[in-house]
């Protein structure tokens, strides 16, 4: 039977009939817990708390219906890995199935206690309490080590409150991580030092020593006030494993890369929503980046607005984070941005900034007086 520390997933499911929909959802509760055939499972503890509940199914359109099936915490442990396995693990290989809605139960918000800083954690490491946070992106790849740190150092005179990596910058030759890291870091804090800014540095940790976890202690030792990682790559389990190490203490930025193929389907998947906001909440990152309205990836208002609402709603698991949308951003756009995402937020800026060319902290600076005089 469902007891109240259960956990609920809902999958939207396509299906020819009421009688079809029930089947690929019974089939769902057995693929992803005891994943054997229904008739062999054992009695007792087996088939009553590990497999999964199917508690109800709706329709909701043509062929389309909604199911909503119970696990048991049990089936998760406290590992961020199993928990989405279990959520959505063999059933993704699977067509015209798409997780659309998760309840995590009592049980398993303890067990998983979200970001450690979230959005006035870090706000606080920025010294920034009010109004839209603004990140300029150092790029393109490619660039030496001292003309990166340059832009950095220019963006953090221009008001910038966080410097990111770009996501490509990982161990290149041009602009070698070690290297990279410290130059950048030195150039962040010389220019917070003149500006008596607390502009922090977010340092793309791609793994390629094999220890990720490793990489992102080397890189808070050579002072850098964040991370940056792509679960999408390299897995939930290094945001998960950094965000509940008490000796790390940075706020983690979580990129979206190889995800799209999640969302992009709405007959499959995940929904926006859960990826770029419940997901990543659930492993610990405190910004989540996605792709903003009206760049180049093609997300809508509605998705981009769910994305947002997930990352900051209340009842969400753990602290609310920073949404931060990313593509499109330019001071002509501030004034729809902050009408549209609000004042909790981290605008990333990227290709744009870079035709200011020497001029960049001026344009960081424009973008920064925009959003205030808008957000007052």
């Amino acid at each position: 039977m469902a007891g109240d520390n259960r956990f609920r997933v809902i999958y939207r499911l396509l299906a020819d009939s009421a009688a079809e929909a029930d089947s690929r959802a019974r089939g769902i509760a057995l693929e992803q817990t005891v994943e054997i055939p229904g008739d062999i499972v054992p009695a007792g503890y087996v088939s009553d708390e590990i497999v999964g509940q199917v508690e109800h199914i709706r329709a909701v359109g043509d062929n389309a219906y909604e199911a909503t099936i119970s696990y048991s915490p049990d089936s998760a442990g406290d590992e961020v890995i199993q928990l989405i396995n279990v959520i959505f693990g063999n059933s993704s290989i699977q067509q015209n199935i798409r997780v659309v809605g998760i309840d995590p139960g009592p049980e398993i918000r303890a067990r998983f206690g979200g970001p450690r800083f979230g959005i006035q954690g870090v706000r606080a490491r920025a010294g920034r309490a009010r109004g839209g946070l603004i990140s300029p992106v150092i790029k393109p790849q490619g660039s030496s080590v001292r003309e990166l740190a340059e832009i950095a150092h220019r963006c953090v005179l221009g008001g910038a409150d966080i410097i990111k990596d770009d996501h490509g910058l990982a161990n290149q030759k041009m602009a070698p991580f070690a290297e990279r890291v410290k130059a950048v870091s030195v150039a962040v804090a010389e220019a917070n030092a003149k500006c008596n800014g607390k502009a922090q540095y977010f340092v793309n940790v791609t793994g390629y020593s094999g220890n990720p976890v490793a990489e992102a202690f080397a890189a808070k030792e050579a002072g850098a006030g964040g991370v940056l990682l792509m679960p999408g790559l390299m897995g939930f389990g290094v945001v998960h494993a950094l965000s509940r190490d008490p000796s790390f203490d940075l706020p983690i930025m979580t990129h979206p890369s190889f995800t799209g193929s999640y969302v992009l389907t709405p007959e499959t998947g995940v929904s926006h929503a859960l990826m770029y906001g419940v997901f990543q909440r659930l492993a610990g990152s405190d910004i989540s980046v996605f792709p903003n309205v009206g760049g180049r990836f093609g997300f809508s208002v509605e998705e981009c607005l769910s994305i947002a609402e997930a990352c900051r709603d209340p009842g969400g698991l753990g602290q609310p984070i920073m949404p931060s949308p990313g593509g499109g951003m330019s001071v002509e756009r501030a004034g729809d941005m902050v009408s549209m995402y609000g004042e909790d937020v981290v605008f990333l800026l990227g290709g744009s900034l870079l035709r200011a060319g020497d001029k960049i902290g001026e344009a960081v600076r424009a973008m920064r007086d925009a959003i205030d005089r808008i957000g007052s």
